[in-house]
């Protein structure tokens, strides 16, 4: 178990260094609250993990039973930002990789 929180955060801490598409897009960013009722209501989406960024932020997962999924970014200010969403979430895929 803690095998797999430990690919889930590697995960989360790549796609959080993942350029944005475009130089000037714009993270999308509101209360947590809101985000979250958003991702469940349209998404379906529920919390699968979440890790200490640093004293001042959390990263959390978001995944739906039709494998969506979202990473957002909360601050200690209650301020979310969707770091990075998909489609294709598959939380055995790391575990499969050779030398995993």
């Amino acid at each position: 178990m803690a095998r797999n929180l430990r690919l889930i955060a590697a995960a989360a801490v790549s796609a959080m260094l993942l350029p944005l598409a475009s130089a000037s897009a714009e993270v999308p960013c509101a209360e947590r609250g809101e985000i979250v009722k958003k991702l469940s209501d349209e998404y379906k989406e529920k919390a699968q993990a979440v890790g200490v960024i640093n004293p001042d932020a959390v990263v959390e997962i978001f995944v739906s039973e039709n494998g969506t999924w979202t990473i957002l970014a909360t601050g200690t200010d209650g301020k979310s930002c969707v770091l990075s969403a998909g489609e294709g979430w598959d939380g055995n895929l790391l575990a499969a990789l050779p030398g995993a």
